[in-house]
């Protein structure tokens, strides 16, 4: 049990309402892609030995705490098993290439004629 930060009174200095969540990832049993997935993420809550601390204060009531730290973890699971959709490489058509060179030609012509002016 985990006594909370922040404000909270005199109640915050005798009631532990923070919850702290740990799970191993590599001794679960979820399926060998979704924790290679887990271990291969960016975020500071995952351990390089593969445990994800959860720490949850965001409630007066250690339940409340409990299932969103839950609810936390559940979205990183759900977030690893997530297959992005490989990119198809697609060239621009011949059209918008010709409007880019006419957008980019149209802009030079407006910063030439932004020059001095050749007095006689």
């Amino acid at each position: 049990m985990i006594r909370a930060q922040g404000a909270g009174g005199q109640n915050v200095n005798k009631v532990s309402s923070a919850v702290h969540l740990r799970f191993d990832v590599r001794a679960s049993s979820l399926p060998p892609e979704i924790k290679e997935a887990l271990c291969a993420m960016s975020d500071h809550r995952i351990s390089k030995e593969g445990v994800i601390v959860i720490k949850s204060q965001s409630f007066r009531s250690q339940d409340k705490n409990r299932a969103e730290a839950i609810e936390r973890l559940v979205n990183m699971v759900r977030a690893a098993a997530k297959v992005d959709k490989p990119r198809r490489a697609t060239k621009p058509t011949r059209a918008s290439q010709r409007r880019r060179v006419q957008r980019k030609v149209l802009h030079g012509e407006v910063k030439r004629l932004r020059g001095r002016v050749q007095g006689e």
